[in-house]
């Protein structure tokens, strides 16, 4: 194998299949990244069997060949050569030898055929939508995922097509985050359980550009996001997905209306007192047109106050200030609704069209 190409393009290539090597591995090839040059394309892959990468890097083929690369030592490498072209080289031995300008490696390489394939997938089933819809979306839910693996169900999210309709949910027990978008037409009904590792890994390559589309195809066992020079392949989970509709009620006995990044800015003081161990709530009490939030632990305390628009009766209530805050975080409105009921009963946040749900559970608080 011969190919040359920009080091700008190669490393931009490695940096996207970089997030699907894993960390930890039994197989010592899933360490590599694999580098097909054949049908006048060069392609990086990446497996760690749970998430699979593919990626088109610009460049010449003066010999087709396939080969893989450790990915730590390979990635190193090319980001430590000048930024000029970069030839890699390859003989019937595998020994590789990567040059650029007067910079010249050796390496061993592996047979490319040891590589484990990622799977192919039927490209009958297929919703499409702008990268920036399917980044937002992510970005806005799967903070809400558990990070507990004796729960696998709770380690996804619910991706639910029904005709032009599209809802994507995460949950940890603690909160749930929904997110509701209209597609741009009918794609028939499907209903899977992505894992949140693989949607944290494909928000990072998106470019977020709402013209540029993303095709998403189903399979019994996996999901594949296809952009225009990449492939994102993952292993679906599989379960039933809890029956959250049942939890979110329209029911309620108070209503705030608060600026966001006032509450957001008033919260995040609080944390300046929780000590990495804690677990003190921080404690919302409204009266009248205003928002008494108080925060109590062995380092401090505060007293803070906002302006608010309420509907119905006062409360007071406790919450995670983490999980407020994460909340708040990804919710573009300048202006928030916040409905509740009573302090032992979850509050929501949520638009007038929900659009965006965020379910939080109160925690017990002493007054």
């Amino acid at each position: 194998m011969k190919i040359k190409c920009s080091k700008a393009n190669l490393l931009a290539g490695i940096n996207i299949v970089l997030k699907a090597v894993p960390v930890k591995t039994t197989m010592n090839i899933l360490e590599c990244i694999l580098i097909k040059a054949v049908n006048s394309q060069i392609k990086l892959v990446s497996n760690d069997m749970e998430l699979g990468i593919e990626t088109v890097v610009v460049g010449d083929i003066a010999e087709e060949g396939v080969i893989a690369i450790n990915a730590k030592i390979f990635s190193d490498m090319v980001r430590k050569l000048p930024d000029s072209d970069v030839t890699i080289e390859t003989d019937s031995s595998l020994n590789t030898k990567i040059t650029c300008e007067k910079s010249k490696f050796s390496i061993s390489a592996k047979d490319g055929s040891e590589f484990p394939e990622l799977p192919v997938i039927e490209k009958s089933k297929r919703v499409t939508m702008s990268e920036f819809s399917l980044r937002s979306i992510i970005v806005q839910t799967v903070f809400s995922i558990s990070d507990n693996e004796n729960n696998k169900i709770m380690t996804g999210e619910l991706f639910e097509i029904k005709g032009n309709k599209m809802r994507v949910v995460a949950l940890d027990g603690h909160r749930i985050a929904v997110r509701n978008l209209e597609l741009k037409e009918d794609f028939g009904n499907y209903k899977v359980i992505v894992p949140g590792k693989a949607l944290n890994e494909i928000s990072k390559i998106l470019s977020g550009e709402a013209d540029d589309e993303v095709n998403i195809y189903f399979a019994d066992k996996n999901i594949m996001f296809e952009l225009e020079d990449t492939i994102i392949l993952s292993r679906l989970i599989e379960g039933e997905y809890y029956k959250i509709d049942q939890m979110l009620s329209s029911d309620f006995e108070t209503k705030i209306t608060v600026n966001k990044r006032e509450l957001f800015n008033s919260i995040d003081r609080a944390t300046l007192l929780i000590k990495e161990s804690d677990k003190k709530p921080v404690v919302i009490e409204t009266a009248d047109q205003s928002l008494k939030l108080k925060m109590d632990t062995s380092i401090g305390s505060l007293d803070d106050e906002i302006m608010i628009e309420k509907e119905g009766k006062d409360i007071v209530i406790g919450f995670n200030p983490k999980f407020i805050i994460e909340a708040l975080r990804v919710i573009d409105d300048e202006n928030i609704d916040i409905y509740l009921v009573n302090s032992k009963s979850p509050c929501f946040i949520r638009d007038a069209q929900q659009n965006y749900i965020y379910l939080i559970l109160p925690v017990n608080f002493v007054s």
